[in-house]
């Protein structure tokens, strides 16, 4: 429930990781984590993640300069995504990253300016959320 992603996708998600290289839990996160809904969320470009999609889903956002509308695009090292200047001028003072002390994570540059961000690194397992317990989910998925 935490990433807004049905059960099928999950499965899905599951399933990509295990043919991923390393730890199952750490590549099912790191993909959860690339979505670019997700991102677009840490970075504070939104309200919530379910605003995210919907900001997405309604062309709001654009990767690399083409607009993209699927909220489960993975992004990659070095795309740039930004807002479009008619939604930063209805929402600007409504955004995450217009909150006094508000940080986006070190694998994500964000210019606040601009109102865009640059993935710079994929996640790493140490910077995910504690609250998770990635083992009940392959244990679950594994059977």
């Amino acid at each position: 429930r935490i990433y807004g992603v049905a059960e099928t996708q999950f499965k899905n998600y599951y399933l990509k990781a295990k043919t991923i290289p390393g730890m199952i839990g750490d590549n099912l996160l790191i993909l959860l984590e690339r979505r670019l809904d997700n991102v677009v969320y840490l970075a504070g470009l939104c309200l919530s993640r379910t605003h995210a999609k919907q900001l997405i889903s309604h062309n709001h956002f654009f990767v690399n300069g083409q607009k993209i509308n699927i909220s489960s695009y993975s992004v990659k090292i070095n795309d740039e995504i930004s807002l479009d200047e008619i939604t930063v001028k209805k929402l600007k003072s409504t955004l995450r990253l217009h909150e006094r002390g508000f940080k986006a994570p070190q694998w994500l540059d964000l210019d606040k300016k601009n109102h865009s961000v640059k993935v710079v690194a994929l996640p790493q397992s140490d910077q995910f959320s504690q609250d998770i317990d990635v083992n009940l989910i392959i244990e679950y998925y594994s059977r």
